[in-house]
């Protein structure tokens, strides 16, 4: 299962979920992303863009078999390029009312989370970076709302970044531990995660540092299906390669990824995923 990738209509799009199904994937989590040239810059714009997102999604569970999770919300670099067009005030107001938008997904199960939400991962104004918090704060209060997970995106955190985020989330009466922290780079033990849980990018390495920790935690690939730049981050076929090479080694390496692929779906999500041919709960 690869908790993070995207697909586009103007990429590979159901092609590389064929690859995916093919090295062993089964549950894919795809979030939403920009899909024309320009930026939303009306709800509207936003609404195709999810409703993109969930045409992809059911054409890959039709012509393969993967099941697919869509998660949606309105990225939050969108308001970086919105804002000089828009106005600031404008440009946070469209975040919000986007994000009210992916919360009746939820609502109509039409998606499983929010995501991505949160904070640039490069240095912004101080102007943009309250607008961002606002934004942030307000996809926890529709998480909150709608009772489903946060799936974040940030620059790296340390642990006490970690901590920083479990305390966000408990102020908006979220759960930590239906916080997810997307492109999650280096290894946090979970005793210094705050409840906050890592998708690990699935690189060889960090796999090999996270696979025999007991606490909620995934494996994504961030891949982008971007034509441009051809495998980023990760080539989707990625993380059932990694989980095919654990389960090799023995049958208790191999009883290590019901952490990653079940438990850590029932702990943040409250279901288990669903079998072969199945769809979102």
């Amino acid at each position: 299962m690869d908790h993070h990738c995207h697909l586009s209509p103007h990429g590979e799009g159901v092609r590389a979920a064929e690859r995916f199904r093919a090295a062993g994937g089964t549950h894919l989590f795809v979030a939403t992303q920009n899909y024309a040239a320009n930026l939303p810059h009306t709800l509207n714009e936003y609404r195709e863009q999810f409703e993109t997102t969930e045409r992809l999604a059911r054409q890959v569970e039709t012509e393969t078999g993967v099941v697919v999770y869509p998660v949606v919300a309105p990225y939050p670099i969108d308001l970086v390029g919105t804002a000089p067009a828009l106005g600031i005030v404008a440009a946070t107001e469209l975040q919000r009312s986007a994000l009210d938008l992916a919360g009746d997904w939820v609502r109509e199960k039409r998606a499983v989370a929010l995501g991505e939400v949160g904070r640039a991962h490069f240095p912004v104004s101080e102007e943009i970076t309250s607008a961002l918090n606002e934004a942030f704060r307000h996809a926890l209060r529709v998480a909150h709302d709608v009772d489903c997970p946060v799936v974040v995106h940030s620059a790296d955190l340390d642990p006490a970044g970690f901590r920083s985020l479990a305390e966000e989330a408990k102020d908006a009466g979220v759960a930590p531990g239906r916080i997810v922290k997307h492109y999650a780079r280096a290894r946090v033990a979970p005793e210094e995660a705050g409840g906050v849980v890592p998708s690990y990018l699935a690189r060889r390495e960090l796999v090999r540092e996270v696979e025999t920790d007991p606490a909620a935690w995934f494996l994504e690939t961030d891949f982008l299906d971007d034509p441009r730049r051809p495998g980023a981050v990760l080539d989707l076929a990625t993380v059932p390669r990694r989980a095919r090479a654990i389960a090799e080694r023995s049958s208790e390496a191999a009883e290590r990824l019901w952490v990653p692929f079940v438990e850590s779906v029932e702990r943040v999500y409250g279901w288990r995923p669903e079998t072969l041919g199945g769809g979102a709960p």
